[in-house]
């Protein structure tokens, strides 16, 4: 990860995103930098293996063509490792959607993002839109308990 990252401050709509490389649930790196040319929905949710969660990562693996006809994809991010991931998207039918392991440094990411949630040791749950140039385009943080709203995120998408 890089320390420039830990330095910034928190991204809002119009401020660079942070750049970041994290191991997907397949044991790929997945570099956002990378994805530049694309928009890229960040889902950044707390832990694996719950009903919330795991509805959120389906919302998106279900909405991935829709996505990608809006130019863009999809990323999860919590802070379990990657083989919790591993076993939590098998598990859930996720198969296309990389889901991010925040896991070492912990949670690095989402503090860089300011979704980092100290007393759980985890991260809030937030949606952020990246644009095809790397400014964070719209970012969106849910109450405990609330499932974004997928059609809400893919009509940012297609405005964008």
């Amino acid at each position: 990860m890089d320390q420039e990252m830990v330095r910034q401050e928190i991204p809002t709509a119009g401020s660079k995103a942070p750049d970041f490389t994290l191991m997907a649930q397949g044991g790929e790196k997945v570099r956002l930098s990378d994805l530049r040319g694309k928009k890229v929905v960040l889902g950044f949710h707390p832990l694996a293996f719950t009903r919330i969660w795991t509805r959120q990562m389906v919302d998106l693996e279900l909405a991935r063509d829709r996505m990608e006809a809006a130019g863009a994809t999809a990323l999860g991010i919590s802070v379990d490792p990657v083989p919790a991931k591993k076993a939590w998207a098998q598990s859930i039918g996720v198969s296309k959607t990389p889901l991010l392991a925040d896991f070492w440094p912990h949670g690095a990411v989402a503090r860089a993002y300011g979704v980092w949630n100290e007393e759980q040791g985890a991260s809030t749950r937030a949606t952020f839109i990246v644009d095809e140039e790397g400014i964070v385009a719209w970012r969106k943080d849910y109450p405990p308990g609330t499932v974004p709203d997928i059609e809400e995120i893919l009509a940012v998408l297609e405005g964008l």
